[in-house]
């Protein structure tokens, strides 16, 4: 999966995330911006699951923002996926 072109996933409704995803420049890895309600209790928790679907899915380059109001693992992951897929052409 290569990133594109920019895209988003999600609202800015309590328990959802809107998730940004951008192209990033070659070589410049994973980049994450990162702002919640919850992040001093749950940063490194939001952080962690979006550094394992990335791996996953096999994505290098790219610029996620993620504005969280307190979803949970699961819709993270999905709103992240959903983001990323619309952002994406498969190789």
């Amino acid at each position: 999966m290569n990133v594109v072109r920019n895209a988003q996933a999600g609202t800015l409704e309590s328990s959802d995330a809107l998730v940004i995803v951008a192209p990033g420049k070659p070589g410049s890895g994973l980049h994450i911006e990162i702002n919640s309600i919850v992040e001093e209790q749950f940063g490194d928790q939001i952080r962690r699951v979006v550094e394992e679907t990335i791996d996953r899915l096999g994505i290098r380059d790219v610029r996620i923002t993620i504005q969280d109001r307190g979803a949970l693992d699961y819709c993270l992951r999905a709103r992240l996926e959903a983001a990323l897929n619309r952002a994406s052409v498969v190789d």
